[in-house]
């Protein structure tokens, strides 16, 4: 493994070798990223700090062959959360950022005027980008072009240090959470710019176990409904079992589900798309030809038009993808966005919050592109939501604390946890914040029995198969957390892994010793994911977190949810809403999940790991 170490202060370029023995125990991608943030965290309170460290990393599985081989990790010590900090993206950056021979590259420093850099197997170049400091991701794509390059940048919100400010790769991916585009932006790096080797050379047994694998997830039926509809698929399961996080999760349904489905989505699909050596093909390239949404746009995501539609009440799905086009192009979260936005919606609701010239009112698309562009450009009331809703409920102050939907400060993505109660404890326990993919806890929502009697013992599935029973939601936690590290530090999508399970940890062991030409076990793997989770932790325990960082906020712990049933109606092409709720919501004992959790995890009741658990990871 080979890292490029970039010091933007003095304009100096190094590499070095990583060892054998750091390589086996983290792997590559977040594992990595993880440790070397551990290792070089200077100033432990200071994000912005020039000290600190901005690490991209790829896992050994990135760029090769391997089915959903396209990830890239990004780690820095997050401006939104001050706490440790990573986002993760697909696309095919990182594909050819390992092909240039670098397993990362560790950023420090911070130029003195806007540079770029330039990343080929011959070496890293730092160069001028004053032409293209201000312009939005679109139009640095477009002025750095060139034949066979992948660029990753950030646009204006990364450099006015917008805290969830995202980094744009490939024109639509985005390495989106916990603000690290501010973090490039502050060390005014706009972009980097890689290019590639076309080929690689692989070991033959892995090129034989890699094909087998990308046939296993291309012909899964778990993946079918990926392929078809993309993640937009969820959008109408998830408003059923009221799982559709609407207005700030006052409601978890609406009653226009159809007007932004994925059948009103596919409406303006142009074709579909796929990262690096993806069998699963799930994106989308969606246009809107004419009037004032015009755009063309990769996208949107599930995450995404959740965000920007039910959480800000917006049913129409041209305003919905031209927002999704608006954030990728300025450099926002949408995750983060959509909801710092509907929580300022629900203030002005509650009489807390007003702006002259936009109507802060639930549905109202001139609100949200709006607030969109004045976010970005931090301009009026932007400049108090850019700060994330944490600090932008501070700062209102009164009862706005109490509808900022956050976890350690990060917004909550869009999962509803008085329904997906699994999720909701991954969303408190995660060490990034509140997070839908540290955890990526499918198994009982999906119906996954296959994988859950594979997994845990014959006694436990039943009621771990309920997804209303709270019992062994922590078992389910532990588990998924582990696969999902081990997904990140490889490099792959969990959409082949811990979404659908096509590929299990066995799969990815033979995988890895076939690459690595040496015997790999399943235990060596999941210990490693088990490893990364604790270095994590450990990070944030430096930093001062403990058991009163892993809540929820108080509207899913005392505010029962609504759920009623939709049937379709006479004409076998809408729906009807039931008059009365079927079912309430609600978090019965959070604390005793999170209790069960910690003594899983070898962590004690303030959820700080043991000396015991931390000797056996060999992490003392």
């Amino acid at each position: 493994m080979r890292l490029v170490w970039v010091d933007l202060t003095a304009g100096a370029v190094r590499v070095e070798a990583i060892d054998a023995d750091t390589e086996r125990r983290f792997i590559g991608g977040r594992g990595l990223g993880a440790k070397l943030l551990a290792d070089h965290l200077i100033a432990p309170h200071a994000p912005y700090d020039p000290r600190n460290p901005l690490i991209f990393t790829v896992g050994p599985f990135t760029g090769t062959l391997w089915p959903t081989g396209a990830r890239y990790h990004v780690t820095f010590l997050s401006p939104l959360t001050g706490i440790y900090g990573y986002a993760n993206a697909g696309g095919h950056f990182g594909a050819a950022l390992r092909r240039t021979g670098y397993d990362g590259i560790v950023i420090t420093g911070q130029a003195d005027d806007p540079v770029y850099l330039q990343v080929t197997p011959a070496g890293v170049e730092v160069l001028p980008a004053g032409h293209i400091w201000g312009l939005g991701t679109d139009a640095t794509r477009a002025q750095l072009a060139a034949e066979g390059a992948r660029i990753a940048c950030i646009g204006p919100a990364g450099e006015r240090g917008v805290r969830f400010a995202a980094i744009i790769n490939d024109g639509g991916r985005a390495a989106a959470r916990c603000g690290g585009g501010a973090v490039m932006g502050a060390k005014r790096l706009k972009a980097i710019v890689v290019q590639g080797r076309a080929d690689v050379e692989l070991p033959a047994a892995f090129l034989e176990a890699a094909r087998s694998a990308y046939n296993r997830v291309r012909d899964h039926p778990r993946v079918s409904g990926l392929r078809e509809w993309g993640t937009v698929n969820l959008i109408a399961i998830k408003n059923q079992t009221g799982d559709l996080p609407a207005r700030n999760h006052q409601e978890g349904q609406v009653p226009w589900v159809d007007r932004v489905d994925a059948e009103a989505i596919a409406r303006y699909t142009v074709r579909t798309k796929g990262c690096f050596a993806c069998p699963i093909q799930c994106g989308r390239v969606t246009r809107v030809d004419n009037g004032p949404y015009a755009c063309t746009l990769e996208g949107p995501e599930y995450e995404t038009t959740d965000a920007l539609g039910p959480m800000c009440w917006i049913n129409d799905p041209e305003a919905l993808i031209y927002a999704n086009a608006r954030c990728n192009d300025l450099g926002l979260d949408t995750i983060s966005t959509g909801a710092t936005i509907a929580f300022a919606m629900e203030c002005h609701e509650r009489g807390l919050l007003a702006a002259a010239d936009l109507s802060l009112e639930w549905g109202d698309e001139a609100t949200l592109l709006g607030l969109i562009h004045r976010i970005a450009y931090r301009e009026g009331i932007g400049d108090l939501l850019a700060e994330g809703t944490r600090r932008a409920a501070l700062a209102i102050g009164g009862a706005a604390p109490r509808y900022a939907m956050h976890v350690k400060g990060m917004e909550l993505p869009r999962q509803e946890p008085r329904v997906a109660k699994g999720f909701g404890l991954g969303h408190a326990t995660s060490n990034r914040g509140a997070d839908h993919l540290y955890a990526l806890p499918t198994i009982d929502l999906a119906g996954l029995l296959d994988v859950a009697t594979r997994v845990f013992p014959s006694e436990v599935i039943p009621a771990l198969m309920e997804t209303d029973n709270e019992q062994y939601k922590p078992d389910m936690i532990r588990f998924t957390e582990h696969v999902c590290a081990l997904s990140d530090a490889l490099g792959v999508c969990k959409f082949s892994t811990a979404e659908t399970y096509a590929l299990f940890p066995e799969d990815l062991a033979i995988g890895l010793s076939a690459l690595w030409e040496r015997d790999v076990s399943v235990d060596e793997l999941l210990m490693a994911g088990e490893r990364i989770v604790n270095l994590e932790r450990m990070i944030n325990v430096r930093l001062g977190l403990s058991r009163k960082d892993d809540r929820l906020p108080e509207r899913f712990t005392t505010e029962p949810l609504a759920v009623h049933a939709y049937t379709c109606d006479e004409t076998g092409e809408g729906t009807v809403r039931s008059k009365e709720p079927v079912h309430f919501g609600r978090i019965t004992d959070f604390d005793a999940m999170l209790d069960r959790y910690y003594s899983l995890r070898g962590w004690d009741h303030q959820g700080i790991p043991t000396s015991q658990t931390l000797n056996r990871l060999g992490l003392a």
